[in-house]
């Protein structure tokens, strides 16, 4: 069923009683849908493993998973020669 926000706003319960039985309601603006009204399901989805979890996240691009432990940092650390301003220093500055 579609309805308009201005009939939306004017009838929300109504419309939120319809999505609770079951019916989908496309919100529209102009004609356009915008937004859709579903109801949830009485039972919430179970949740996925820890194996499931570490799968899915190994899938995402960009994501690296850790191995567990403590970081042990760069391989090769920035040294600060005696009289450079470290990252901190230079930062608070720019900040002033």
């Amino acid at each position: 069923m579609n309805v308009s926000i201005r009939d939306l706003k004017a009838r929300l319960s109504r419309y939120l009683k319809d999505a609770r039985a079951g019916r989908d309601v496309v919100v529209t603006s102009r004609g356009r849908p915008v937004g859709r009204l579903l109801a949830i399901p009485e039972q919430p989805a179970e949740e996925p493993a820890g194996e499931e979890l570490l799968r899915r996240l190994k899938l995402i691009s960009g994501v690296r998973v850790g191995s567990g432990g403590k970081p042990r940092g760069a391989k090769r650390p920035i040294k600060i020669r005696r009289g450079q301003k470290t990252l901190a220093e230079m930062l608070l500055e720019d900040r002033g």
